[in-house]
């Protein structure tokens, strides 16, 4: 996901700690199979009519649970459940503090499915936005990052529980509806209306399960790998829209090629009301409505979107506090595609800039790309998710190298493909990619704030054709990293000395025939980094 405010910013561990670092209440006891969601919209009102037929395996013999769902509040926004059934039999139920607490007829066994069906209505306060588009057209987009899902659809509304799913969208006629999944039905209804089914049939987290219902116009771009590349804009920005997405194509073949097959069975690009630039939804992918311009200037956002099909939605994070596998992965494999289609420079423009961005923040925000204190999950979004994250696989890449770097990539994707993962796991699946101890290359990284301030000095001794270079860290926190120093000696001569900084002030002398022109710090960037070096 990209978030845009007035300008684009990018934007396993014991159960025990899994629970001390997300304040979300986990259950234990269930894991939910399936979700199919029928949903009844019209052009009257914003109220919504919602039937959910949700499978739970029972991991625990237990008598009662509790799913996500916003009640009815003072304003009259919300979810008012009618009913709960299991095969017909009526359920016990309790709506309280946007919770729906189910009572079984009897406890269910250890090992046992369920279905139970929920039968509901009211108007959304958010997660579907029922909204007019910028053409003054009426629209109803789901929006459920990070959380929003259940404002509108009972479930466990958190990435930890995937599952696959089912909607089943009533509306009028005019309206196209595009979801999740493969299109299973299409079907006319009396009073002019359409019943739309679409399936996913692979597990997904509920931020990303959404419809999105309005006028469009649609194409398929291309076929790729079997899978069809479809474009869904609104009817006015046609020609635009058409032009504009037609790039998925290139971005999707990069990311088989390098990562591994795609996970799902279409792959959509779809103008929407998204509050975010754009956001990953599972084969589904929404873009703000403005983000349509016919000048071809999203491929950035695009590759960005479609990496997260890979990592966000397929391989999610366990806990919100790693959310840096999704968003430093998605930043990081957009440089990756950059690096791949327009070459190595393009790269190390875009990770210098990326590293401005993360010195910036840090000086207003000195905290961890693992931040265990947010409790606010809002906050998760940030330059460290982002761009840190971004510069902690770029660094990583460096440290393994190249070829002990993809193996891991596709390693922890094939391990964690449709279920989750944490950074623990990440680091385990690199230290067995290239054989090296990582533990203190990920706590440096990611479980300290900030990055090395290097202040470095050098001089010539030309009596003993030496030059003698001085680094300082200024920081208060050493970090342990190789630095590469480049050794300028002509106009398109540049040598490269490399040094390991382990302490706060490291010493270092090679040999030199004269003077050279210049060193450089980290001259083909690829450390994390503020500061400057001066010459005697």
């Amino acid at each position: 996901m990209l978030k845009f405010t007035t300008v684009l910013t990018y934007c396993l561990l014991s159960v025990l700690q899994i629970f001390a670092t997300d304040p979300y209440p986990r259950n234990p006891n269930i894991d939910i199979q399936h979700y199919l969601f029928q949903v009844e919209l019209n052009d009257s009102n914003n109220t919504i009519a919602g039937r959910t037929e949700v499978t739970i395996l029972f991991k625990n013999s237990i008598s009662s649970f509790e799913l996500d769902l916003v009640g009815k509040s003072t304003n009259e926004k919300g979810m008012t459940v009618s009913s709960v059934t299991q095969q017909k039999n009526l359920l016990k139920f309790n709506q309280n503090n946007d919770r729906l607490s189910i009572t079984l007829s009897s406890p269910a066994k250890a090992g046992e499915e369920i279905t139970i069906v929920i039968n509901y209505s009211g108007t959304p306060a958010d997660g579907l936005v029922i909204s007019t588009n910028k053409f003054g057209d009426r629209t109803f987009f789901g929006d459920n990052w990070p959380n929003r899902a259940h404002h509108w659809l009972p479930t466990i509304d958190h990435p930890y529980d995937k599952a696959s799913c089912e909607f089943v969208v009533v509306a009028p006629s005019h309206y196209q509806v595009v979801a999740n999944g493969i299109l299973a039905e299409t079907t006319n209804l009396p009073n002019n209306r359409t019943l739309t089914h679409w399936k996913e049939t692979v597990n997904i987290p509920t931020k990303v399960m959404v419809i999105g219902v309005a006028q469009f116009a649609v194409t398929t771009a291309g076929v790729i790998n079997n899978i069809p590349v479809e474009t869904w804009v609104y009817p006015q920005n046609k020609l635009e829209g058409f032009g504009d997405f037609k790039i998925a194509t290139n971005v999707l073949s990069y990311f088989i090629e390098y990562i591994g097959p795609y996970p799902y069975q279409k792959l959509a690009n779809v103008q929407s009301t998204t509050r975010f630039g754009g956001m990953e939804n599972a084969s589904n992918i929404f873009y703000f409505e403005n983000s349509v311009t016919g000048k071809n200037e999203r491929e950035g956002l695009i590759a960005h979107e479609i990496a997260h099909q890979w990592f966000g939605d397929s391989a999610s994070e366990m806990d919100w506090h790693h959310v840096w596998l999704s968003e430093g992965f998605a930043t990081y494999f957009t440089n990756l595609y950059y690096e791949n289609t327009y070459g190595k420079e393009e790269l190390a423009n875009r990770m210098a800039a990326q590293r401005t961005e993360v010195v910036q923040y840090y000086t207003e925000n000195p905290a961890p790309v693992i931040d265990t204190t947010l409790l606010d999950i809002n906050r998760v979004l940030s330059t460290n998710s982002y761009q840190k994250g971004s510069w902690v696989l770029h660094m990583l890449r460096k440290e393994v190298g190249d070829e002990a770097f993809w193996k891991g990539i596709r390693a922890y994707y094939h391990t964690y493909k449709n279920s989750n993962a944490l950074t623990s796991d990440f680091r385990a699946i690199m230290e067995k990619a290239s054989g090296k101890d990582l533990k203190v290359f990920f706590d440096q990284w990611l479980r300290r704030p900030g990055q090395p301030t290097i202040a470095a000095t050098w001089s010539y001794n030309p009596k003993k054709k030496q030059v003698d270079l001085v680094v300082k860290q200024t920081q208060t926190t050493k970090f342990t990293t190789p630095l590469e120093i480049g050794v300028k000696t002509g106009d398109d001569l540049m040598d490269i000395k490399t040094i390991l900084l382990a302490e706060k002030e490291t010493k270092f002398s090679f040999s030199a025939e004269k003077k050279p022109l210049e060193l450089i710090l980290d001259p083909m960037t690829w450390l994390l980094f503020e500061g400057k070096i001066n010459g005697k």
